[in-house]
């Protein structure tokens, strides 16, 4: 971190923190596997992979486009520990991946599928995130997927959600809003004040002000469903209780080395899609070390 820099740095952080927190807790949650096991893998993806990473810009977590390899792979396992011990192995793939510099085969992937990947990540996350905005939160661990577990699917349910509408939740989403248009404004960003605090610093603020202010009024209040409940650790025997670890008992399988190369092979052929996506946007055009960052993504895998 450069001294004149550290301003903006930190600031972006707490940007990048506000959207990662809640995207790690709902892929746990998509994934079916452990609340708490979503903030650690932010926290491991946020440093130690940050530290090892060949990229620049590029942020490092849980990803959704794995959400239902996750999914599969713990039912066919049938363990979380023991999809835990596949990550371990596909953590070492892929650092065997980037000392063979494999890390190359990004540079021969089509400026089309980039941006095709990037578009529909964003328009599945909108389609998706849109009956929540009305406080609809009937499947949320089949909102990775197009059909959904409820019987609905991603459009059926945009139509679904309209006999759901829960006004606390739509206040919420509208005033959020507001604050994120403000906040992107010129006269926001050029105050003296207001341009050192992000915007979605105060759409959290705010967001938790009214869901707290609600409950006083039935017709607005936030109704339990609509919020993550997270381990309350109050003692480090609270802590252990919370933490898995690998079981490598199904480790003499082929099932299991098969989920171990698929794991490795999409979380990679991902990786090396982000990276070329974010040198693509890029104003500095730095090249990112592609196979630095399977490196690194291997042993964020491994301490995972």
């Amino acid at each position: 971190m450069h001294k004149e820099n550290r301003l903006a740095d930190i600031k972006s952080g707490i940007v990048v923190f506000l959207v990662a927190l809640p995207l790690c807790l709902g892929i746990a949650l998509a994934c079916g596997v452990p609340l708490f096991s979503g903030i650690i893998a932010g926290v491991v993806g946020g440093i130690l992979v940050t530290v090892f990473s060949g990229s620049k810009y590029s942020v490092s977590g849980p990803a959704a486009g794995l959400t239902a390899i996750v999914v599969s792979s713990v039912s066919q396992l049938g363990s979380y520990e023991t999809f835990l011990a596949a990550v371990v192995f596909a953590g070492v793939f892929q650092i065997i991946l980037g000392a063979l510099k494999a890390g190359a085969i990004g540079n021969y992937i089509p400026n089309a599928v980039i941006k095709g990947m990037l578009a529909g990540i964003g328009i599945i996350l909108i389609i998706k995130q849109i009956p929540h905005l009305f406080g609809y939160d009937k499947d949320p661990e089949g909102d990775e997927q197009f059909i959904q577990m409820d019987g609905e699917n991603s459009f059926t349910e945009l139509v679904n959600m309209i006999n759901f509408i829960t006004p606390g939740a739509v206040i919420i989403c509208i005033i959020s809003f507001a604050i994120l248009i403000i906040a992107d404004k010129p006269f926001y960003k050029k105050d003296r004040i207001l341009s050192n605090v992000p915007g979605p610093l105060l759409v959290v603020i705010f967001g938790a002000l009214l869901t707290s202010a609600f409950k006083g009024y039935p017709a607005l209040v936030i109704d339990p469903q609509h919020l993550v409940n997270l381990p309350v650790i109050g003692s480090f025997s609270d802590l252990k209780d919370n933490l898995f670890f690998p079981d490598f008992s199904l480790a003499k399988t082929a099932n299991f080395w098969i989920i171990v190369a698929t794991l490795a092979i999409v979380a990679s052929l991902e990786t090396l899609l982000g990276i070329e996506a974010v040198d693509k946007l890029d104003p500095d055009k730095n090249e990112s070390n592609t196979n630095k960052e399977l490196f690194a993504q291997g042993l964020g895998n491994i301490v995972l």
